[in-house]
């Protein structure tokens, strides 16, 4: 019996570092989406506002008491979101409104108390009932982003119940993770979320080898974005300046099969909706051969354990 569902990820950019605008775009986004039929809708890392790329594109970014660096964090910060707020709210009633699932990447704040001064990078998973359903905090982030974000924990790596499946997802480097992609293998994933800033070469590698591992059907997440993008307080390298429309992250978006195939993109250079039916039968009929919880796990061998309390 096919299980067939149209799944679909926003490979267009937020308004980067302005929450409300952001929030509006997202708004009519997911509508399109699930205008053309799409139920299940994934957003790329932290679209909310919008990922640092300038850490990696803007001289003097990482610099100790750069005062650009310091005006755009705290730009950054009041623009993020709490967890829950009312963003989180405005996304539930939409998720809820339209009868979809919502994965959004987000840069979320503590308001107050322990730990608000701290950024992170986080993903959200909404249900058709309007509730947040997941909670996910990048575990470690990646090289420059430390200067941003801090470490996350495991209370939401899992993937949790859904009406079309269970669904679950990562944060960029934590599919290099091997004990991350265990936990969520073992939570008996059937979608995954990849979400990247862009899906280079080795994230396409690493998002069809979990769609194989994992024996799940994988949207990997992609972000686009140009260099008129990146904040105006930081002076622009002369070769980017004369190219404001030069996409620094050009999306990637694709859709993985369980048997590591691509059935969607990868789609780069372009806004769009990437979009594809997925029949979750076919997890099944690739599980004969490899289940890395099941025949594939061994665990007269091996002992596996997550902490999944989030420090108070």
């Amino acid at each position: 019996m096919s299980k067939s569902i149209k799944v679909g990820i926003i490979q267009v950019s937020p308004v980067y570092l302005n929450l409300a605008a952001s929030m509006q775009k997202a708004t009519e986004l997911v509508k399109e989406a699930a205008g053309q039929g799409v139920k299940l809708i994934a957003f790329g890392e932290t679209w909310l506002p919008g990922y640092p790329a300038w850490l990696d594109y803007c001289p003097g970014a990482a610099l100790w008491d750069h005062p650009p660096t310091k005006e755009v964090f705290a730009a950054l910060r009041q623009n993020s979101i709490v967890v829950p707020g009312p963003e989180t709210k405005a996304l539930a009633q939409l998720a809820e409104a339209l009868k979809v699932i919502i994965t959004i990447g987000v840069n979320e704040k503590v308001e107050t108390g322990p730990g608000s001064g701290t950024l992170y990078n986080t993903l959200l998973t909404f249900n058709p009932h309007g509730e947040i359903i997941n909670h996910h905090r990048k575990l470690v982030p990646t090289y420059t982003e430390r200067l941003i974000w801090g470490p996350g924990d495991a209370m939401g790596l899992q993937a949790v119940e859904t009406s079309l499946g269970r669904v679950g997802g990562l944060v960029c480097w934590e599919h290099w993770m091997p004990l991350s992609r265990q936990a969520l293998h073992h939570s008996g994933e059937q979608i995954h979320i990849a979400v990247w800033p862009g899906a280079k070469e080795m994230h396409q590698i690493a998002s069809r080898h979990y769609a194989f591992e994992g024996r799940c059907f994988v949207l990997a997440a992609g972000l686009i974005m140009e260099v008129r993008d990146l904040p105006s307080q930081f002076e622009v390298p002369a070769e980017l300046a004369k190219t404001p429309d030069k996409l620094i992250l050009n999306g990637g978006s694709a859709i993985i099969a369980p048997d590591g195939r691509y059935v969607a993109g990868p789609v780069y250079d372009q806004e769009t909706i990437v979009t594809a039916e997925i029949d979750l039968t076919e997890i099944d009929k690739e599980r004969m051969t490899l289940d890395t919880t099941g025949h594939y796990y061994r665990p007269d061998i091996f002992d596996f354990s997550v902490n999944r309390e989030r420090p108070q």
